[in-house]
């Protein structure tokens, strides 16, 4: 039995690197269920896993059991309802890429995934990209939502791949850490990561100017080392992200800014919705609370838009 890394998921396959680098084709045996979650993929990139050499000319494998997970990131899946689809597993980071024009992410999408990721406790930077593309009230609105995002105690940066703007402060922060990179189709993640790591030559698609929506070019997720204990994980873009295993209750916890005042709402199980002596409402009123945030959680808990 050996123990490996899983840098790269197909579906039904799956690349394990062993100990000593050595890359396996890895399948797993029989059927195999999380206890308690219900996933599209029980086995996802960043799993640590027990597998057997099933034929050593081919470099097959059959994996037999799964590491404890310290976290992951979960959505819910496109195609099976009420099961979720893990993006990765035990990261140390997430990096939020996102462009405010060609294609723009929406705020509500932004706050969707920094939720996922708190829910587990996972650090977030969001990366605004194509810096180079935006006129001088664009960049004066992408300052206003880093100032937004900041002040909650979240890391932004400001980046272009084309132009290197922001490029060597990108690559410092992935360094000795193991990073999910995520956003939208079209946003630049294979760009900016060949702006830092060119040798891996990242596939890359102009974005449609008819739709204003990116090409995929990232079919599954994977990861890659960019130097010793640095590690990224690229997804496929992601046009939703519907919340799973989180209740109407616990939203308000992985809002920052909300989960400093939940002791003050005069019910404790206040909703912040239309409850009486709400903490939460009369903050976003007095302006201590973004608008754009409060609606994002309005959305999230009344099952709202998964792309807004």
């Amino acid at each position: 039995m050996q123990k490996g890394l899983v840098i790269r998921s197909t579906g039904s396959w799956y690349e394990i690197r062993n100990t000593d680098g050595h890359i396996f084709q890895g399948r797993l045996k029989g059927k195999f269920k999380l206890k308690g979650l219900k996933v599209t993929n029980p086995i996802a990139v960043g799993d640590w896993v027990l597998f057997e050499v099933e034929d050593e000319a081919e470099n097959t494998a059959v994996i037999s059991d799964i590491s404890p997970r310290k976290n992951y990131i979960i959505r819910q899946s496109v195609h099976k309802t009420a099961h979720g689809h893990i993006l990765a597993a035990n990261l140390d980071q997430a990096v939020m890429l996102a462009t405010l024009a060609m294609p723009r992410t929406s705020l509500g999408f932004i706050d969707r995934f920094l939720v996922s990721a708190e829910s587990f406790r996972i650090p977030t930077t969001i990366v605004f990209n194509k810096v180079d593309i935006l006129n001088d009230e664009g960049l004066e609105y992408q300052q206003e939502i880093m100032d937004l995002y900041q002040r909650i105690g979240y890391k932004c940066l400001s980046t272009s791949a084309t132009e290197g703007e922001g490029v060597d402060a990108f690559r410092q922060l992935l360094d000795h850490k193991v990073t999910l990179l995520s956003g939208h189709s079209g946003v630049g993640k294979s760009s900016l990561v060949n702006a830092i790591a060119p040798e891996l030559n990242l596939r890359t698609n102009e974005v449609s100017s008819f739709a204003n929506k990116g090409v995929h070019t990232t079919t599954f997720a994977e990861m890659f080392e960019l130097a010793p204990d640095t590690y990224i994980i690229d997804t496929p873009g992601i046009k939703e992200l519907g919340l799973m295993d989180t209740s109407k209750e616990e939203v308000s916890h992985y809002f920052p800014e909300m989960r400093d005042r939940l002791n003050q709402c005069r019910f404790h199980n206040c909703l912040h919705f239309n409850e009486p002596g709400c903490a939460i409402k009369e903050a976003v009123a007095e302006g201590e609370i973004a608008e754009s945030r409060y609606m994002s959680y309005l959305s999230m808990i009344e099952g709202g838009d998964n792309r807004r």
